[in-house]
């Protein structure tokens, strides 16, 4: 049986029925769905701005490349501190912490005077949104203790970013009408009504948890510089002794960060958390499924507006649908999860991504916007029910002391595979005669390893730990 569909034993003056109705319960999980919606908004509204952006400071695809990977790079490469920041002085001011950082540098965006300001500015934004995420799951773990009240409030947790995401493109559009800056003043309110909220809510237990310096430093030269030669190696060619020396510094840095987790006395990855394979299974889908999903938002909006000549509301708008259903639809994935078990959800997720995406590639150059805008479901559809129930079984197989960590590792997959996914798409795109030839070359190749990961997701299991009481 799922562990979605398993209740847990609650004690006595505290049954799982009145768990999400507390004041303190209400709270978390408002301030956890705010926090991950506007860090989701903030990547959708990039996108759609981006010829705007262009059109003011100059510059090629690189650049934009950056506006966009710039803020993941930075917030992957932080989740896994931010989880152990969490566990050690407490989500609830971890998160306060980090929501700060965010509203003071979306003002930074909003007031860039160049594209190099920008930059710097999102990889800031980048900081504040790697303590939000993996802290808001881990205000949500500590409040609701039932694992099918957790399954429901994580499955809210995830409609929060994908209202964002349904919003972000046509609000994004919307404003850069008017001026592209707006985008980011956009999450100033958002993350004050967020600050404001987190008062009332429910804060983890903390634990003496040491930083491992290494590990963080490495994590972050090893991401960095991989980015960094995949990017500019699109342009500059792979070749070229600077990106070359990226790669090895990339490598290099992958295996001082291994070394660091193996040997080190207090690994802020504990790489015993990979002995499961539900683990490894679960965060290689999380990571190719953020691939396919952030290379279609980015591939897609500069194909609407520089190729066929959409406005930024018209491309807006033309998101809509996908993002739209995965906003009604995230809800449903746990009660599929719940009935049939998670597995099916994922596999079924990754399926329609899969179709969606070869969809894209098949269609003729000539294709109606509107039936090109129809396609995109699929891809949006499908992660929308791979993210709900993944996101359960990893915190259902982990200790209740290592929920910031296993969040934190989980949602550093995830970044990752939308920050190395636009980087790669965008360098596929740069070495090809045309921009629809390196599009249809970079979805289809997702598309095949969605297929894989389809299969390989068949191992997955509901740990045994969540028919256990609390």
């Amino acid at each position: 049986m799922s562990s979605l569909s398993t209740q847990k034993v609650a004690p006595a003056g505290n049954d799982a029925s009145t768990t999400s109705r507390t004041p303190h319960t209400r709270a978390t999980l408002v301030v956890a769905m705010l926090g991950f919606a506007v860090v989701t908004l903030d990547t959708q509204v990039v996108n759609v701005a981006l010829p705007d952006i262009n059109r003011d400071f100059g510059g090629d695809l690189t650049g934009l490349q950056w506006v966009v990977t710039g803020y993941t790079l930075m917030f992957s490469a932080l989740l896994l501190f931010a989880g152990t920041l969490s566990d050690r002085i407490g989500a609830r001011r971890a998160y306060g912490i980090g929501m700060s950082v965010f509203v003071l540098a979306s003002a930074a965006c909003g007031l860039a005077p160049s594209l190099g300001w920008l930059i710097g500015a999102r990889l800031v934004q980048g900081i504040g949104a790697a303590l939000v995420t993996p802290t808001s799951l881990a205000l949500i773990r500590a409040a609701y203790q039932d694992s099918a009240e957790r399954a429901r409030a994580i499955a809210y947790w995830a409609m929060g970013g994908s209202i964002a995401a349904a919003a972000g493109p046509v609000l994004g559009g919307a404003l850069t009408e008017l001026d592209w800056r707006l985008i980011f003043f956009l999450n100033l309110p958002v993350g004050a009504v967020a600050l404001l909220v987190l008062r009332g809510a429910a804060d983890s237990p903390r634990h003496v948890v040491p930083f491992d310096i290494t590990g963080q430093i490495s994590a972050i030269a090893g991401l960095g510089a991989l980015t960094y030669a995949v990017i500019e190696g699109g342009e500059i060619g792979y070749g070229e002794p600077r990106i070359v020396i990226a790669f090895v510094v990339a490598v290099l840095a992958v295996g001082v960060f291994l070394t660091a987790q193996a040997r080190g006395r207090h690994p802020m990855v504990p790489l015993d958390l990979f002995t499961s394979r539900t683990m490894s299974v679960a965060l290689i889908v999380g990571f190719l499924g953020m691939v396919g999903f952030y290379g279609v938002v980015f591939l897609q909006s500069l194909y609407f507006q520089q190729q066929r000549g959409a406005s930024p509301l018209q491309t807006g708008l033309l998101f809509l649908p996908m993002t739209g259903l995965v906003a009604l639809l995230n809800p449903l994935a746990a009660r599929v999860a719940n009935r049939f078990g998670p597995a099916t959800a994922i596999i079924g997720g990754q399926l329609v991504m899969a179709a969606g995406l070869a969809g894209l590639v098949l269609l003729p150059g000539d294709a109606p916007l509107i039936l090109i805008a129809a396609v995109m479901v699929g891809v949006g559809v499908g992660g929308s029910f791979t993210v709900p129930p993944i996101t359960a079984l990893i915190l259902d197989s982990v200790p209740h002391h290592r929920a910031g960590t296993a969040s934190g590792v989980f949602n550093t997959f995830r970044q990752m595979g939308g920050s190395l996914g636009v980087a790669v798409y965008g360098a596929v795109v740069s070495t090809q005669p045309t921009f629809q030839r390196g599009q249809h070359i970079s979805l289809a190749a997702t598309a095949v390893l969605l297929l894989l990961t389809a299969t390989a997701s068949l191992a997955l299991r509901a740990p045994a730990a969540s028919t256990e009481a609390a």
